[in-house]
């Protein structure tokens, strides 16, 4: 059975508790015979069992159920890449765990000085240097930070124009009518931003303005309180993205991500075209003189 350490002085009863729903959330959700475990008599839960968790990562059935329950168990880093492991838990929701459990220390780097800026130096003149591409710089709670004129025009909007509540891309897509036209969202689209939203909330203990943002949304949006309550976890990816402009008509791009430094939140998308309409579309909304 793997070993336990002391928790370290910075896990809270908050994070304890949201480590054990991530638990049960994320056990209910599999299979047994999928995963080998034979079982007999009436199956009276859904997905797998307490007992059949401990079972595949190795520890003590009264144990892993304190640690659903949100109790002072003080797991060590083994122990949680056990049960990560019994739960097929990718890299992300790894982290994620390990995050909750205050062992987070042993897994990240030290922030560089420049991750307490907001973003980098001259960010200005690299987002006009990207034209004609729309490109943007964004946090990991999914806020709008900065943005040059192509990705303006390509989202009809101006920036200055956003109130602080507006500058999140998460609200825009639940709330915004004009950004839901121009982006044409896939079904999962909503459940993976929220997926973000969550991975990200494991450092932004205290910070009220992301905590209200949160109410917001669970308040507000029926589709946010379906996504949050899954409990998935995922990191940013580069992926397609298709546009619908009321001049130039669809627009397919691709998602590249960039970050200016390890271990640091914000970071720089581009949207880069992937057939020779969209290179000639994004052309023209750069142009001067081009209109939204």
């Amino acid at each position: 059975m793997p070993a336990a350490t002391s928790l370290p002085a910075t896990t809270s009863p908050e994070r304890s508790s949201e480590l054990g729903q991530f638990l049960r959330t994320r056990r209910e959700t599999l299979a047994a015979a999928a995963m080998g475990l034979a079982r007999s008599g009436r199956v009276r839960t859904p997905g797998l069992r307490r007992e059949e968790v401990a079972q595949l990562a190795g520890i003590g059935v009264t144990w892993y159920t304190k640690l659903e329950q949100g109790r002072d168990v003080r797991p060590s880093r083994q122990t949680m890449e056990a049960i990560a492991n019994a739960l097929q838990c990718n890299d992300d929701e790894l982290q994620y765990l390990l995050t909750l459990a205050g062992l987070e220390n042993e897994t990240r780097l030290p922030a560089p000085p420049d991750a307490l800026c907001p973003f980098p130096q001259g960010h200005s003149i690299l987002l006009e240097k990207l034209l004609p591409y729309p490109a943007l710089l964004q946090n990991n709670a999914l806020d709008l930070m900065a943005c040059n004129v192509a990705y303006e025009r390509l989202m009809g909007f101006s920036f200055d124009e956003l109130s602080d509540l507006q500058r999140n891309c998460l609200y825009l897509s639940l709330f915004d009518p004009r950004w839901q036209r121009r982006l044409q969202l896939e079904p999962q689209a909503i459940p993976r931003m929220v997926a973000m939203f969550r991975a990200a909330s494991t450092q932004h203990g205290g910070d009220h303005a992301w905590s209200s943002r949160l109410e917001y949304f669970l308040q507000h949006s029926s589709a946010f309180r379906d996504a949050w309550e899954r409990y998935q976890v995922r990191s940013p990816e580069n992926h397609e993205k298709t546009f619908d402009h009321p001049s130039f008509g669809k627009i397919r791009v691709r998602q590249t991500n960039w970050w200016s430094a390890p271990r640091n939140g914000t970071r720089l998308v581009v949207y880069l075209p992937v057939d020779a309409s969209a290179t000639i579309a994004l052309e023209h909304l750069a142009a001067p003189g081009s209109a939204n």
